[in-house]
This record gives C-alpha cells, structure tokens and sequence, in this order.
C-alpha cells in the first residue's frame, strides 16, 4: 500500500483527528488514483474522505493491545535509524 500511511493506533500521545484524516486523504487518494477530484466527483471524494475518517477513528480508538503504547519520538528515532542505514548520510 501507500508507504507514507503511518501505523496510527496505540500511540502516547494518541493520534490527533488532524493525523487521522490526513490518513484517510491519502488512503482515497491512493486508491481512487486521483490527487484533486474533478467537479463532478468533488462531492463523492470529500464524502469518502469523511467515512474513512470517521472508520479509522472507530479503529484506532477501540484497538486494544496489551503491550505499553509507543513513544512517538522513540518511534520517530527508530525510523531516521533505519533511513540512515537505508540510505547513507544525505550531507
């Protein structure tokens, strides 16, 4: 799927209702195979937006894990960790 959707539930802090239809835009946006919607499907794309958002909130506030929720600048250090290894000093 779409490389930039982050894993959004079981965060401390949690995920803000920005992060989550950011998600959901780039989730239709990826599927649909369109960035701006034409006139006449502006209407469709926005509502589709709108029940992804609202589903994924559903999803990552009633997910229960039972591990300790993940630290979002533990999290963002691992991955430049992992950037860095992938592909080298950018300097």
């Amino acid at each position: 799927m779409c490389r930039n959707i982050r894993a959004l539930a079981h965060f401390s802090p949690p995920s803000t209702d920005e992060e989550i239809r950011a998600a959901a835009l780039q989730y239709v946006r990826k599927v649909s195979g369109v960035t701006r919607p034409n006139a006449a499907n502006e209407a469709l794309f926005l509502a589709t937006i709108e029940r992804v958002f609202e589903a994924t909130k559903l999803l990552v506030a009633q997910t229960h894990i039972a591990s300790p929720p993940r630290i979002r600048e533990v999290e963002r250090e691992r991955a430049r960790l992992r950037n860095l290894k992938r592909f080298g000093n950018a300097k």
